[in-house]
């Protein structure tokens, strides 16, 4: 039964992402500028809020504090170093300098990084099908943006409508794989369970603070700065709701 609770949210995670890209990307150009940081604002919020509510507290249940600590900040390191390899994330301005050929490294890229998702989503679900659910959310709700910027790229760099389309859902299915073989791997070693989410719990916060947090800077005025934190403070909102609901 737990297994399918991890492939079915494996799925809609990925196919959800891209849905929402894809939905994003039948309004006119000025209308989807406008909402993509709203996006963005509600991402960082939820990937906090799923990092410092739910994944971090469940594995201090398990292992000490300097443990969970310890391995968080090791996680921060390995995420700016994937970064550095160009492998874990890209940014998500068409005028991006990196943009110029770029696009099958962002496939491989997001390839990879819905690989992981895959395994955070298997690791919270074992750990208890709420923080699966909470986990699951978070990652939709930082995916759905990025997978528009996604679109925005290799749209920018010749790829048709379609082409994107296909391209972009290929490579979002790999959470499905890196879920189910998490599953299997994990529920062999739940000991190793509580350092997979303070790992997962650093790939949010990375996320949410190395390359969102920079993108909502680049809006200064008062009014869009309130927004951002309102947004913000739903994002996080949504997250512990879903934990009061246990």
């Amino acid at each position: 039964m737990l297994l399918v609770w991890i492939v079915v949210f494996s799925v809609l995670g990925s196919i959800g992402a891209i849905a929402g890209a894809a939905l994003l990307l039948l309004f006119p150009e000025g209308i989807r500028k406008s909402l993509l940081p709203a996006l963005l604002s509600y991402a960082t919020g939820t990937l906090l809020g799923a990092a410092f509510l739910g994944m971090i507290p469940n594995s201090l249940q398990e292992i000490t504090a300097t443990a969970m600590s310890g391995t968080l900040l090791v996680g921060i390191i390995v995420f700016f170093m994937l970064e550095k390899l160009v492998i874990w994330r890209h940014c998500h301005e068409i005028e991006c300098e990196e943009h110029g050929a770029v696009a099958p490294l962002i496939l491989i890229g997001d390839a990879f990084h819905n690989f992981v998702d895959g395994f955070v989503i298997a690791a919270a679900f074992l750990t208890s099908i709420p923080l699966g659910i909470v986990a699951s959310l978070a990652v939709v709700a930082h995916e759905v943006p990025q997978e528009v910027g996604d679109f925005a790229i290799l749209l920018e760099n010749g790829y048709s409508r379609k082409r994107a389309l296909v391209f972009n859902t290929l490579s979002s299915l790999t959470t499905l794989p890196g879920a189910v073989i998490a599953y299997f791997f994990l529920g062999a070693m739940m000991e190793i369970i509580p350092y997979i989410l303070a790992l997962s719990a650093a790939s949010f916060i990375y996320i949410a603070i190395a390359d969102l947090v920079p993108n909502l800077h680049r809006r200064t005025g008062l009014m869009q700065t309130l927004v951002q934190i309102f947004l913000i403070l739903g994002g996080i909102a949504t997250i512990a709701l879903f934990h009061l609901m246990k």
